[in-house]
């Protein structure tokens, strides 16, 4: 480990919600030149361990030091000016700005001049996180405004810069980049908090790792010599065991639940990605998988998929061989299918919304018990907050909190579930398990392969490549809008999809 000075030490943080405590007598120490692991599952308290330093929340009790002297962070812009910057795991962009017009809130007047476009344009060039400084952020993917995320902070010259779940929504090349940036940085002298749920790239990555269960630390092993299998077993306090998404005897291939020919849509934006000829099927009792780097037309092939964005022709989307081209959510919703977007946080969920709100927003078209006439059955709608939060495992404060107030994973977990309580015959789902531990992410998949096995059509939109190989019985690549043949998972290599990812098919 390198033997930088102790850059910053935190000592007794203590922070409470209501009766939950998500931070109870953490002590942390992380060094200059350090790589440093924050590890746990989702409502371990990292979350808000991390906030405390960055200012964005106070603690109850504890201290915090920066260079052996006492520091009190009480706001976002006190920790930037002592050098601590921060990637947040959900974005705090401005949609309707474009992304000079973004990182310049974050900088000093004298460095959001005339010269931001060109230094963004080639600082993040630089870093292989290429950006147009002129696009605006409503435009653009998930892995490019994580790009912004990333460059935004590299260019206050952190000397701590703290990230949270950084690869979530990155190709492999792209966080192979990032990490040589990260050793880079470390190199320099500067410290990363680094906050993960992939283990295998803390393991490659990282020079020592706090791990919390709780709230509490739990332990402090060396992710050098640990292996996957002792971290995680210290994070969920239990051996983890695989996914086995497939385990069991998969069901027989049934009928076409899901049928999509001849697809074809004009990208809605300057920056949009068109959809071109695209034809799939996919049957009850299998999972698709379409594996992609982002940006390549998965958003918008999900909106087509759930009706967002209709379709010219109503052949275009068949459900249970229910012509739906032209239909919007709700129909598409009444003929048993179910859709779990990629952006929990606005899309999936509404913050200010409380967990019971948030459980008939799919559900008041097509459930009488939750909604009739206009109406919304308020205790019906508490039960099934519950049934959810209880049978998925979710996190939360007690009561019927606001989606806001739960963690990104915690959240992830409820609309998952929220969706397949529904037991739909037909479900399309993007990313998954985004920003979710290990032991979360697991029961997710079997939660999907379950589903497959009762009969159901599931295809997953998926850039965890991992993932898609682990969960899917037929692979289709997505590239600049468009599909290739699914095949057998068993009849592929990561190397032949990796090379369809990056458009050789075209």
């Amino acid at each position: 480990m390198p033997g930088g000075n102790v850059l910053l030490e935190a000592r007794g943080i203590v922070k409470s919600f209501g009766g939950l405590a998500a931070n109870d007598r953490i002590d942390l120490t992380v060094h200059a030149g350090e790589i440093h692991a924050l590890l746990g599952e989702n409502g371990a308290g990292k979350s808000t361990l991390v906030k405390i330093l960055y200012g964005s929340l106070q603690p109850d009790a504890g201290s915090v030091s920066w260079e052996g002297r006492p520091a009190a962070v009480g706001n976002p812009a006190e920790a930037r000016a002592l050098g601590i910057g921060m990637v947040f795991q959900h974005f705090s962009l401005f949609e309707g700005l474009t992304v000079a017009e973004n990182i310049a809130l974050a900088l000093p007047p004298d460095e959001a001049g005339s010269g931001l476009a060109a230094n963004v344009r080639s600082v993040s060039e630089s870093y292989g996180l290429p950006l147009d400084p002129a696009a605006r952020v409503a435009s653009l993917p998930v892995g490019v405004r994580q790009r912004i995320e990333i460059v935004r902070c590299l260019l206050q010259r952190p000397r701590l810069l703290i990230m949270d779940e950084p690869t979530s929504v990155l190709t492999p090349q792209e966080a192979e980049r990032l990490f040589e940036t990260l050793r880079r940085l470390a190199g320099e002298g500067c410290a990363v908090l680094y906050i993960s749920h992939r283990l295998e790239e803390v393991r490659q990555l990282c020079h020592s790792a706090t791990v919390l269960r709780h709230g509490r630390v739990v332990g402090r092993p060396d992710p050098k010599t640990a292996s996957m299998a002792d971290l995680a077993r210290l994070m969920v306090g239990a051996d983890v065991e695989g996914a086995g998404s497939r385990e069991g005897e998969p069901a027989a291939a049934g009928p076409v639940r899901l049928a999509v020919r001849g697809l074809s849509l004009e990208a809605d934006t300057p920056f949009g990605v068109s959809l071109e000829d695209i034809s799939l099927e996919v049957r009850g009792g299998e999972i698709v998988g379409v594996a992609g780097v982002a940006g390549n037309g998965q958003d918008e092939l999900f909106a087509a998929l759930s009706g967002e964005t209709p379709a010219f022709d109503d052949d275009a989307v068949e459900i249970d061989g229910r012509a739906c081209g032209r239909m919007g959510p709700r129909w598409r919703r009444r003929l048993g299918a179910a859709f779990i977007p990629e952006e929990r946080l606005g899309h999936a969920a509404v913050p200010a919304m409380r967990l019971s709100e948030n459980a008939v927003l799919t559900r008041h078209g097509t459930d009488p018990e939750l909604a009739t006439g206009g109406l919304l059955h308020l205790s019906q709608a508490r039960g099934l907050a519950r049934r959810i939060v209880e049978r998925f495992d979710v996190r939360a404060p007690e009561g019927d909190p606001e989606a806001g107030a739960l963690s990104g994973g915690n959240l992830q977990k409820f609309v998952v579930g929220r969706e397949l309580d529904r037991r739909p015959g037909v479900l399309a789902v993007s990313q998954p398990t985004w920003g979710v531990d290990i032991g979360a992410a697991t029961e997710i998949r079997r939660e999907l392969a379950a589903l497959a096995r009762d009969g159901a059509a599931v295809l997953a939109i998926s850039q965890d490549l991992d993932e898609i190989l682990e969960i899917s019985d037929r692979i289709a690549v997505i590239s600049r809008g468009r599909l290739s043949p699914a095949v057998p998972t068993g009849d592929t290599s990561r190397e032949a999809i990796g090379l369809l990812m990056g458009g050789a098919g075209d």
